[in-house]
């Protein structure tokens, strides 16, 4: 709960609404990483101005304001040196009476120590930093009201160049208006492409009218008034209405700037040609500096475009140079430009810099009722959901993309999110339309659950939206959820059940797998009841490892035959039969007895060796029941 402030600007304490957007906020004024904004300054001393405090910043908003006009009035009362002790001397006045005041303030407002980053609090140091600083001498000289000081002292009116030229010194104000243009290029409320306008149409005019008003003072304090640039124009110049004269400087100014020189109003005498050339030598780095941001600019906002142009010619060229057939490269043709337009809207790029927790939630709150309502992942616990979500990338295909093509390795599954995926089958050169899969439903994860190649190709249909998960994420999840994996695996079970007699035909040894996996879901676990519970991460004796519980991924897959490997049989069990290897050797005993319908002594390698251990067999060895 915040304090209330015994004076305006003092801030004890902040607000939730103190401040409402970081990014509005000079990095200089930042905290240092592990303080906190809101409501963290409770304990600083009395009397101190928290620097990023809303109230501060809408006071030095308002002396920008200020600083405009005397940008304006410091070059214009040096030519026009009748309104500097006439009309505008009370606004000058006024104007120099609130800088003043923002030279008190300063005393009192915090600084970040640079070697630590944390608020100095304490007056005497920001006093002193103050003091010892270039910023406290030119403050002061810049709002000194010397030519009324001097008048106060005399008790008259000395209208002296001098105090012109000092005048000038208000220029120093202008580091507040080069300090608020960077804190809204990195403001995300304000446009950058206008705020950048903004800040090149201000250098532009600020240059435009210091320039007019000089040369108009080199005009007037020319010995001889008739030969000057405006004098040969407009008779008795220094008597017409001061609005008259600085009508022609802007008019001068801005032709030179511009290059455009139509000659009516040109150099006359010494000192007006060497301005003139010190002006023109400028603008040249102006103009180049104009030049060159409002190109940045403009380039900025079709990058883009660029970019995506250059990578279609590219794809095509790589497409003529290998002769790819047509509908491929439409393909590719399709796929790059699905990623130009969806770039927004790709996680990677947009999260990849976010700490975890963060990317987690928002792709729980994207994800997570997809996952929950796809097949596979249906009554396992909210935690291994989390898991699988957060391990999950988003993808975006356009129509007519194979994602999967059959009989490739498997390295990821995918639930679709949007659109909708045909299952094609490949038979004698023809496509097969096996299925059409649309959300929730899952591709992909029939080959990753039984490790084999991809039975099908899938192929969109439209503009889909797909979440991935590859098989080495997923078996890492899995190995530390053991009831989970038996729950995933009674509802793979049931799915390859009601799968259609075309797609059961394409997945190799269909009814061993089959087979295997309900052996699997009803084999007793006689260690179950020596389960010993356990609480965070004490680990207790006695719980099972992981390994001798299902992980889907893991199983290994080996071929066993029903002779000799030096014979040859014309019974058909040359071909062997594709089996999950048990956990023991008399397990798979009775799996190959059970398959070939006789009884053997023993189980050999190809080449003849018997086997006595199951750890050196690996996936895909050939066995022999004999």
């Amino acid at each position: 709960m915040s304090m209330p402030s015994p004076l305006p600007f003092l801030i004890r304490r902040h607000s939730s609404d103190d401040l409402k957007n970081l990014t509005s906020v000079s990095s200089s004024l930042l905290p240092a990483f592990g303080t906190v904004v809101n409501g963290g300054y409770a304990h600083l001393n009395k009397f101190v101005v928290v620097p990023y405090d809303r109230r501060y910043r809408w006071w030095q908003t308002f002396l920008v304001v200020l600083v405009v006009y005397s940008a304006w009035a410091s070059p214009f009362e040096l030519a026009f040196k009748k309104v500097a002790t006439g009309s505008l001397l009370p606004v000058d006045l006024l104007v120099d009476a609130f800088f003043a005041l923002d030279i008190v303030l300063t005393f009192f407002v915090a600084y970040l120590d640079k070697s630590t980053y944390l608020l100095v609090d304490d007056h005497k140091k920001i006093a002193g930093r103050y003091l010892t600083s270039l910023w406290f001498p030119m403050d002061v000289a810049s709002t000194l009201p010397l030519q009324v000081i001097h008048r106060i002292l005399t008790g008259k009116m000395y209208r002296s160049e001098a105090f012109g030229f000092l005048n000038l010194l208000r220029f120093w104000r202008l580091r507040r208006v080069g300090e608020l243009f960077t804190r809204l290029e990195k403001d995300i409320r304000f446009s950058y492409f206008l705020t950048r306008l903004a800040k090149l149409i201000c250098v532009t005019l600020l240059a435009v009218h210091s320039a007019g008003c000089f040369y108009y003072w080199l005009a007037v304090h020319h010995k001889e008034p008739g030969n000057t640039w405006i004098g040969v124009e407009v008779e008795d110049f220094e008597n017409r209405n001061i609005w008259v004269g600085y009508t022609y400087s802007i008019y001068w100014s801005i032709v030179t700037l511009t290059t455009v020189g139509y000659g009516d109003l040109h150099a006359v005498n010494l000192g007006e040609k060497i301005f003139s050339i010190c002006y023109m030598l400028f603008n040249i780095g102006l103009t180049s500096y104009l030049i060159g941001n409002m190109t940045n600019l403009i380039v900025h906002g079709a990058v883009r475009t660029y970019i995506m142009r250059d990578s279609i010619n590219e794809i095509l060229r790589y497409g003529s140079k290998n002769r790819l057939p047509e509908g491929l490269k439409d393909q590719m043709l399709a796929h790059m430009q699905l990623k130009f337009k969806t770039a927004e809207l790709k996680q990677e790029e947009v999260l990849e810099d976010l700490p975890k927790a963060i990317r987690s939630s928002i792709a729980q709150h994207l994800f997570g009722q997809t996952v929950e309502s796809a097949y596979l992942f249906k009554g396992i616990s909210e935690d291994l959901i989390v898991q699988l979500v957060s391990a999950m990338k988003a993808e975006y295909f356009p129509p007519k993309v194979d994602i999967i093509i059959q009989n490739e390795i498997p390295t990821d599954f995918y639930i679709l999110v949007s659109g909708s995926v045909d299952m094609i089958s490949y038979k004698n050169g023809n496509e097969q339309v096996l299925a059409n899969l649309e959300s929730p439903q899952m591709a992909g994860e029939i080959a990753v659950m039984l490790n084999i190649p991809q039975p099908c190709t899938v192929r969109t249909k439209r503009l889909s939206q797909v979440i991935r998960i590859s098989h080495h994420h997923f078996k890492q999840i899995l190995q530390s959820n053991n009831e989970d994996g038996k729950i995933l695996l009674s509802n793979f079970t049931e799915h390859l059940k009601g799968l259609k007699r075309e797609e059961q035909n394409e997945i190799p040894y269909f009814a061993e797998f089959l087979e295997d996996l309900n052996t699997e879901r009803t084999e007793p676990n006689e260690k179950q009841n020596q389960r010993v519970p356990y609480h965070g991460d004490k680990k207790m004796e006695g719980r099972p490892k992981a390994s001798k519980q299902f992980p889907p991924t893991n199983p290994i897959r080996v071929i066993i035959h029903g002779h000799h490997p030096d014979e040859s049989t014309e019974d058909g069990n040359s071909m062997g039969k594709l089996i999950l290897l048990p956990k023991s050797i008399e397990k798979l005993f009775g799996l190959a007895g059970k398959r070939f319908g006789k009884r053997g002594s023993s189980i050999l390698m190809a080449d003849g060796s018997k086997i006595e251990d199951l750890n050196v067999l690996r996936e895909g060895d050939h066995l022999f029941f004999v």
